[in-house]
């Protein structure tokens, strides 16, 4: 089992940074693909970066790109979430997540097949 427990939310301007911390405790967590999605209200959970087991490889969702890094610090079974030039549209909440099956490009920014959730940090960013 593993428990994922997010912080770092918080209220910022546009143009700002913010970064998120996953703190993942429990069985060999970095044989975990993990990632961070983000859901405003009414819509399904939209997956923002992931990052493979180990750490070799990164996606980012178009939205993002340029903008946002996923990294991870296996030492201290963290995966980060550095936001910066942040704009008024990535107010969301916050999802860390992890799945201990193969994924493969875009597939692996869908919420399905990701079999273990934080509870979410609220993340606004203000014009």
């Amino acid at each position: 089992l593993l428990e994922l427990v997010e912080s770092g939310g918080g209220s910022v301007q546009a143009g700002g940074s913010l970064r998120l911390s996953c703190v993942a405790s429990g069985y060999a967590y970095n044989t975990y693909y993990m990632g961070w999605f983000r859901q405003t209200p009414g819509q399904g959970r939209e997956g923002v970066a992931i990052i493979t087991s180990g750490g070799s490889a990164t996606r980012y969702a178009d939205s993002v790109k340029g903008r946002f890094t996923i990294s991870q610090d296996d030492a201290k079974e963290t995966v980060y979430l550095q936001m910066n030039q942040m704009a008024p549209e990535d107010t969301a909440m916050y999802y860390c997540a992890a799945r201990d099956t193969y994924c493969s490009g875009s597939d692996c920014l869908r919420e399905t097949g990701y079999n273990y959730w934080g509870q979410g940090t609220q993340v606004t960013v203000s014009s």
